[in-house]
């Protein structure tokens, strides 16, 4: 069994974390924090799948990615709401509505993130944010044609400027995925 930190000790890690100062008791801590989101995400998964959808993903993101998000944000590593995540593809958006809905109806804590209307640098997709057991659990939904806009902004920033997928890079760039 792992030992839960509390929120306390988890957002000194954060700034720990933030300005790389870090001992091996730190990374002790993250592991145990990181895995205190399994049960919730297990049990997120398995209800996905009794919806009849396969989710891929995470169980835990990963250090790089939490200190590249907390850099990039005002937010306290306590305040992660995606440290265990997983995507969901669909078809469709009236497919896409339907999942949503089930999710809302099926856990009693659920946050809907809809960023198709106000999409963040042309990124789009819904995610449902889901309590459970004390953590939350992050479920993107994307449709396909989603998903191909998200991996294409993966892709330019890979290839371009690593700041594409969260608002820099060339402007002809950012013009292209905006459209």
């Amino acid at each position: 069994m792992t030992n839960v930190p509390s929120n306390t000790q988890v957002d000194r890690l954060g700034e720990r974390l933030k300005t790389g100062n870090l001992e091996e008791a730190d990374l002790t801590l993250l592991d145990d924090y990181r895995r205190s989101f399994g049960p919730a995400y297990e049990g997120v998964v398995d209800t996905l799948r009794r919806l009849g959808v396969q989710p891929t993903g995470r169980p835990a993101k990963s250090t790089p990615s939490l200190v590249a998000k907390m850099n990039r944000e005002t937010i306290r590593l306590s305040q992660v709401q995606d440290i265990a995540g997983c995507r969901v593809l669909v078809a469709d958006l009236e497919e896409q509505e339907r999942l949503v809905a089930a999710l809302t109806r099926t856990f009693p804590r659920v946050t809907v993130v809809d960023r198709r209307e106000k999409p963040t640098h042309g990124y789009r997709a819904v995610h449902v944010i889901i309590e459970l057991l004390d953590r939350s659990v992050e479920v993107q939904v994307r449709t396909e044609l989603q998903h191909t806009r998200a991996e294409l902004s993966e892709k330019l920033s890979d290839l371009v400027d690593a700041s594409i997928k969260y608002g820099g890079g060339p402007t002809h760039v950012k013009d292209r995925l905006l459209e």
